[in-house]
């Protein structure tokens, strides 16, 4: 698709909230977000929205021995084409590999350097979902890939699946940089922080993801694997939430330290997402190698762009491809089952989750 030269630049920062005269660097509160320190105050409490945040990640409470695989096993046997099969056996193993990457950037780098008892709460929550997400997808690959030895180059996918070695080298380079800083001090360190935050929110779990729950619905709009489907939809929300969370993040910093927001990170943050889309593109050469009727590695070039382009405006730059939503059965899931799903679960657990869940919604 041909480009027109991008303007670079943010969107102007809401002003700067006024709050209460903050204490040294340690304990108390600090300047800043990402100021160092251990900030354990919270009352009277900075960041209430980080709160809120976990409050609501509680309510959606789910466990995997809530879904039911058995049709799924069915399907596997004697619905799925060989096309679709390499399709599935590809997505669960970067489903496993991913949210590794995520929990363990979560544990070494973002909860470190987030200077915020509240966020942290969060955070930690947060950790938990990814070990379920990966308890799902384990599940998923013990189901799905009975033979020993395609199911151990599965779990090796890294070393073992060069499309998926290549989105893991794209996660590491954008993420790897903070991993030996212990404190942020200087304006560059802070913005190798907004980079990985970015890449995880914008590239890892609001791209890789999103392309993935893609393949999944798309098998579902076929009226294959249901429990898939079924799980997908609580890591769905889970995503989402925490997408929308690192994003809060951003725009927190944004507030407190407008002056990192310069035209060099707007560079850098738009090469880091031109290189998702070209990463993830060529994992979707690998998934439909096979010949998967009506899904085409072209349409999903232009679902990447039409979700790249959300994840530019959530992070104040300017849209840059001007592609449209390329897949109808990505514009509201079956919200009849959606809804039937969440009341069990609701019945059963006694947590909540609210609304309608529609997928061309602009997170």
């Amino acid at each position: 698709m041909a480009l027109t030269e991008p303007d670079h630049n943010f969107a102007s920062p809401e002003p700067v909230e006024e709050s209460s005269p903050q204490t040294e660097q340690g304990y108390g509160a600090p300047g800043n977000i990402l100021d160092p320190g251990f900030n354990l105050t919270l009352r009277p409490m900075r960041y209430p929205d980080f709160y809120d945040m976990y409050r609501d990640a509680i309510k959606n409470t789910w466990t995997v021995e809530e879904i039911d695989f058995s049709d799924d096993v069915v399907d596997l046997d004697r619905k799925l084409l060989p096309a679709e099969r390499h399709l599935i056996n590809r997505l669960v193993a970067f489903f496993a590999t991913g949210d590794s990457i995520v929990a363990n950037n979560l544990v070494l780098n973002l909860y470190q350097h987030i200077n915020s008892p509240e966020a942290r709460m969060y955070l930690s929550r947060q950790l938990y979902e990814e070990a379920l997400h990966v308890q799902f997808y384990l599940t998923l690959l013990d189901n799905y890939i009975p033979d020993h030895d395609e199911r151990a180059e599965a779990f090796a996918a890294i070393e073992n699946i060069p499309s998926i070695r290549h989105k893991a080298d794209f996660c590491f380079k954008w993420m790897g940089s903070i991993d030996d800083l212990t404190e942020l001090h200087t304006q560059e360190d802070r913005k190798q922080f907004l980079l990985n935050l970015i890449c995880f929110a914008a590239c890892i779990e609001g791209l890789f993801f999103f392309a993935a729950f893609a393949y999944v619905y798309f098998l579902r709009s076929k009226g294959l694997l249901n429990g898939l489907a079924a799980g997908t939809n609580w890591v769905f929300r889970d995503e989402s939430c925490h997408m929308n969370f690192a994003f809060e993040v951003v725009r927190t910093i944004r507030k407190e330290e407008p002056e990192l927001f310069d035209e060099d990170l707007s560079v850098r943050i738009v090469e880091m997402i031109e290189e998702a889309i070209e990463v993830e593109s060529q994992f979707a050469e690998d998934v439909l190698s096979g010949g998967v009727a009506g899904m085409s590695t072209a349409d999903t070039r232009t679902y990447l762009e039409f979700v790249a382009d959300q994840r530019l405006a959530q992070l104040g730059l300017p849209k840059r491809y001007g592609a449209q939503n390329p897949f109808d059965f990505m514009e509201l899931q079956d919200v009849q089952e959606l809804t039937n799903f969440f009341e069990r679960t609701v019945a059963a657990y006694q947590h909540g989750v609210e609304g309608d869940v529609a997928f061309d919604e602009e997170f």
